[in-house]
């Protein structure tokens, strides 16, 4: 088996910081000469081009490479071991999570209808199996073909979004007090009378319904009448419940919004 010496060439980019007493023409005259400046290696790069092969070789033994005595052993030590800085760098580096949770093929959500002004918002909301939110869909009448496709593909990003795992409060700090039109007065929604523009709306209600920011809402909660004394005793009740309703339909308060009708006796018998 034959074996090859290879001579190597390095192209090392650094910089060196020297500390002046007084900054004038004499002093950066003599800046070359000196040789006691702090050296930073900022790249180390292989050059192909002068990498040549010299010939065979019969024994192992390697070639010290021979530094420039002016270079300071600050530069020696960083050009031979150039891998701890880039180990060193790479600890820095933030891992990209690629990972989508996909929405199942059955999901829970609700549809909320609402009118702002004169322009009618209709918001679709798709949900995990946890409750969680996975993505919107808003629709909107009045308005031409190009708001509509505008709208419909805004919704399809903050859907990935969600599901990329970008939280919902991002998205809400973002949106809210958006001003632009449609805006002003809500019907259709009881929580949210008001409204700055059609984002303004659709992350308010998303909020509420999803986050129990009630310091959105313009309106009150219902409270709640429950005892605690019963507090434990529907539990199993409610399990089975929250895994077939909406979380943002009844806005997460499933104790204050459920009746059990489990001991109640409908008399079916017909008059006749």
């Amino acid at each position: 088996m034959k074996k090859y010496i290879v001579e190597t060439y390095y192209t090392c980019t650094f910089k060196t910081l020297h500390t002046l007493e007084t900054l004038d023409d004499s002093e950066l005259s003599k800046i070359d000469k000196r040789t006691d400046g702090e050296v930073e290696v900022i790249d180390v790069k292989l050059n192909n081009r002068k990498t040549k092969k010299l010939g065979n070789v019969k024994d192992n033994k390697t070639k010290d490479v021979k530094i420039d005595s002016n270079l300071t052993k600050n530069i020696t030590n960083k050009i031979k071991s150039p891998k701890t800085d880039s180990n060193e760098n790479s600890v820095n580096l933030k891992i990209k999570n690629k990972d989508r949770f996909r929405m199942p093929d059955r999901r829970k959500g609700y549809i909320q209808k609402a009118q702002i002004g004169d322009h009618k918002v209709y918001l679709h909301t798709g949900e995990y199996d946890d409750g969680k939110i996975g993505e919107i869909f808003i629709d909107t009448n009045k308005e031409g073909e190009l708001v509509k496709a505008m709208m419909n593909n805004f919704a399809i990003a903050i859907s990935l979004g969600l599901q990329y795992g970008v939280p919902l409060e991002e998205y809400v700090d973002a949106f809210i007090d958006t001003k632009f039109e449609p805006s002003g007065h809500v019907i259709g929604n009881d929580r949210i009378l008001s409204a700055s523009s059609i984002l303004d709306y659709v992350f308010r209600e998303l909020a509420i319904s999803y986050l129990g920011k009630e310091e959105l809402a313009h309106t009150p909660s219902i409270a709640s009448t429950k005892s605690v004394s019963n507090e434990n005793d529907n539990d199993k009740f409610l399990k089975i419940v929250k895994n077939i309703t909406s979380k943002g339909f009844v806005r997460s308060n499933y104790e204050e919004k459920l009746v059990d009708l489990s001991d109640v006796r409908i008399n079916l018998k017909s008059k006749n």
